[in-house]
């Protein structure tokens, strides 16, 4: 929280941030939300789309409500279901009659520490979208592009009228994404990072938490390579006989808070089973070998 203090948060107000965008920071600061959650209306006629609508605070829905004013709502949009992205999806429904309208429901109990917030049970979209279906209003068209790994459930929305792309917690500029099994993949999550880096239409990124992307495929490129970095010294680990995950977090981690090592443990199971899958690594109970 320290690192945040001094950055200027503009909680409560709407924000011009771009063509068709503008936003509106939830008070929900934390180490895993940065400043808060932002959550973004897209459009400025007659209809607009909420993204993200963040946590079921009266202040944030208050703000969110007055950003809104005289314009209807065609639909309420969640990129997933942790607590600090959804649960406002339900009482801002309540309050402008929109549909929620986009990742699937999601509820799971973790099996280990996190890094980030926990599911939202009151999730309850009206409808899903599926990779690549669109929906629009006045001026905007908002595209659905399917991204697990955060979460299984993970959806980002490309602004197809000027190249925006909504990135919620799977790209963020000031934060790696936390990827904890059993519902993090880092398979699934490589795969939509190649995804995306294959989208040359995209020119910003509007994240969930943190500035604005504004080199989106020069970022992805290098959080490709930094999880491919992460995962050859995860295997250089075990070639040096450290062969369980506290011991790994230990050599590799030094300098970071002890306190965060049970989440670091996290990320670096989510790489074992993603090299497990892939055929260079074996595990046998808490201990990993690497395969010739």
């Amino acid at each position: 929280m320290d690192a945040i203090r001094n950055i200027e948060k503009p909680y409560t107000v709407a924000e011009r941030l771009g063509p068709l965008v503008r936003r509106v920071l939830a008070r929900n600061p934390s180490p895993f939300t940065y400043t808060g959650t932002q959550t973004y209306l897209v459009g400025d006629g007659a209809s607009l789309a909420v993204i993200d609508p963040g946590p079921d605070e009266v202040e944030h829905l208050d703000a969110l409500m007055a950003a809104i004013g005289d314009a209807a709502v065609t639909a309420i949009c969640c990129t997933h279901t942790h607590r600090d992205h959804s649960p406002a999806a339900s009482p801002l429904a309540a309050r402008t009659g929109a549909p929620v309208i986009g990742c699937a429901p999601l509820t799971l109990d973790d099996d280990g520490p996190r890094a980030d917030a926990a599911f939202d049970p009151t999730y309850n979209p009206d409808r899903v979208l599926t990779d690549g279906e669109a929906i629009s209003g006045e001026g905007w068209t908002l595209r659905a592009i399917a991204t697990p790994g955060h979460t299984s459930n993970h959806v980002c929305f490309a602004l197809e009228e000027t190249g925006a792309l909504f990135s919620g917690d799977h790209v963020m500029g000031w934060s790696t994404s936390v990827v904890s099994p059993p519902d993090g993949d880092m398979t699934a999550y490589m795969e939509s990072l190649q995804k995306l880096y294959g989208r040359e239409q995209d020119t910003v990124y509007y994240p969930a938490h943190g500035p604005a992307v504004t080199k989106p495929r020069q970022l992805v490129r290098g959080m490709i390579g930094h999880r491919r970095s992460r995962e050859k010294q995860i295997q250089r680990q075990i070639e040096a006989g450290l062969t369980r995950i506290p011991a790994m977090v230990a050599q590799m981690y030094k300098g970071v808070d002890e306190r965060l090592h049970g989440a670091a443990g996290r990320s670096v199971l989510a790489h074992l089973i993603d090299l497990e899958r892939r055929g260079l690594v074996q595990r046998d109970g808490e201990d990993w070998a690497l395969l010739a």
